[in-house]
């Protein structure tokens, strides 16, 4: 489906009745990111509507002209919510970049939304305190079949580097990468307006909203360390850092990150 926003259009699917979910996935890829691994959970756990979108400028979400900035995106996420949900309280799930820009919307949104589920996110720190690059599988001969651009994508994301993750990514991660909007991804907007001009919470000591936060111990891209604040920001939180698990960790894993998602969902709801 798709819904005519202020700067461009946002491109959805919508699953399920209940109570609303919607999902936002990582940057570079498409909503099937995050359907892959999230669907299987709702075979077991009812009573909630999920909307999966393509975040404005990925997938058959396309931006106008005007968008320049973290902001501009912002705005076009809200006139989605304003149009699909009106004022119905929803809950928000977010991976890396939709993870930074679920902490936007609920900057602007705090009364309307109930809960947050945040994915190895990318915060609101020009600076990250990352561990160490480390790889924990490498299947050379499987990483000398790929073609250069596939390779150095999965070689980056995952610091397990086998059939199954390889597997996973052809499925869920790269079809998204081939409609993504290159030209606007690699424009100056990441160096110059990547963040948000009022930094997420910053107003607020505390936040009773109810949050998971889901980290990986080995993750060099966002890192884990500097998200551990946020058990003081959330009281009503739980955050786990996985060990053996670094961006990817829905990936790598899997059955743990559906295991916490299905305890949020039940306890908080």
């Amino acid at each position: 489906m798709d819904c005519k926003v202020r700067k461009g259009n946002i491109n959805y699917e919508v699953f399920g009745e209940g109570f609303p979910l919607l999902i936002l996935h990582a940057m570079g890829t498409d909503h099937r990111s995050m359907k892959g691994w999230l669907e299987p959970v709702f075979n077991k756990v009812e009573g909630f509507q999920r909307v999966y979108i393509d975040l404005p400028a990925h997938g058959r979400s396309f931006i106008d002209d005007r968008v320049k900035s973290t902001d501009d995106l912002i705005e076009n996420l809200l006139d989605f919510i304003d149009e699909t949900f009106g004022e119905k309280e929803l809950s928000l799930i977010g991976a890396s970049f939709g993870g930074y820009l679920t902490q936007g919307i609920l900057h602007k949104r705090r009364a309307q939304v109930k809960g947050i589920c945040l994915l190895a996110p990318a915060l609101h720190l020009k600076e990250r305190n990352v561990p160490e690059r480390v790889i924990l599988a490498k299947d050379e001969g499987l990483l000398d079949t790929l073609e250069p651009d596939i390779r150095a994508a999965f070689e980056t994301l995952f610091i397990h580097q086998n059939e199954v993750t390889l597997e996973a990514f052809m499925k869920e991660i790269q079809p998204g990468r081939l409609l993504a909007n290159r030209e606007f991804l690699a424009s100056d907007w990441k160096a110059k307006r990547y963040y948000l001009i009022d930094e997420p919470f910053h107003d607020a000591e505390t936040l009773p909203n109810s949050a998971l936060f889901i980290l990986g111990k080995q993750d060099y891209i966002c890192g884990y360390k500097d998200h551990l604040s946020l058990l003081e920001k959330f009281p009503n939180s739980t955050v786990a850092v996985l060990d053996q698990a670094g961006h990817m960790l829905q990936i790598e894993k899997r059955e743990v990150v559906q295991i916490l998602l299905k305890d949020w969902l039940i306890r908080s709801h």
